[in-house]
């Protein structure tokens, strides 16, 4: 088990430091490779994230974007992830960054998920930095206790990037990293605000099934080292 735990007094200030270390990773990706690729989460929690990277010192056009996940709608709908993202991250300095949707045209994800895979094909290898997200039922990523395809997308020997799921109770057919490609990251985070989480985290940081608690899988890998920032107020 390798993980840090780095605790705020506020997601303002942990979204602070948080873009710093990102740059930094990013920056150093840059220099050696002379490229740099980031995958990034959804919801509510990282727009402060998002605005305090979006203003780093950083060689933004040698960065490319992706989706760690996305829920199957259009682009512009308000539950969107790209849309989050294009308001909230790729804007100031960058903007000059690359930006590579989960998105193909296809109505059913099930149906895309070679698609999506070839569209995604320069995130196949190690992705320089990857930050997730988890809900309060132990999800990331888009692994969902119970969902529809489960066991494949968080399979750690799978060779698929991209996986379609099911959740059995959030909104919308999602597609997802799979766990075999974000644990090759070369940086992973965790970011996570509120007492609530905390207590899940506290809870899957013990023995359990990965199907109870998807974020166990993190947690609980000797692969990569995870990094947890958390904030004790949003």
């Amino acid at each position: 088990m390798r993980h840090s735990v780095h605790t705020f007094d506020s997601n303002a200030e942990l979204s602070v430091q948080l873009a710093a270390r990102i740059a930094a990773d990013l920056g150093d990706a840059i220099a050696q490779r002379g490229t740099a690729t980031l995958a990034v989460s959804g919801g509510s929690t990282p727009r402060p994230l998002f605005e305090a990277l979006s203003r780093q010192p950083l060689e933004w056009a040698q960065v490319v974007v992706t989706q760690v996940d996305e829920r199957w709608v259009a682009e512009d709908h308000a539950d969107s992830n790209a849309r989050l993202i294009k308001h909230h991250l790729l804007q100031n300095a960058a903007r000059e960054a690359g930006f590579v949707s989960m998105k193909v045209p296809v109505n059913s994800p099930f149906e895309a998920e070679a698609a999506a895979s070839d569209k995604l094909a320069p995130f196949a290898g190690r992705i320089d930095v990857v930050v997730l997200g988890m809900g309060e039922d132990g999800h990331t990523a888009s692994f969902f206790p119970g969902a529809e395809s489960l066991a494949r997308a968080m399979d750690p020997a799978g060779g698929e990037l991209c996986v379609a799921v099911r959740p059995p109770a959030a909104p919308h057919d999602r597609m997802t990293l799979s766990l075999a490609a974000l644990l090759r990251a070369r940086h992973l985070y965790l970011h996570i605000s509120g007492p609530a989480k905390l207590q899940v985290l506290a809870r899957a940081s013990e023995a359990g099934s990965a199907a109870e608690l998807p974020i166990r899988a993190f947690l609980h890998s000797d692969a990569i080292e995870l990094d947890i920032y958390h904030a004790n107020r949003s």
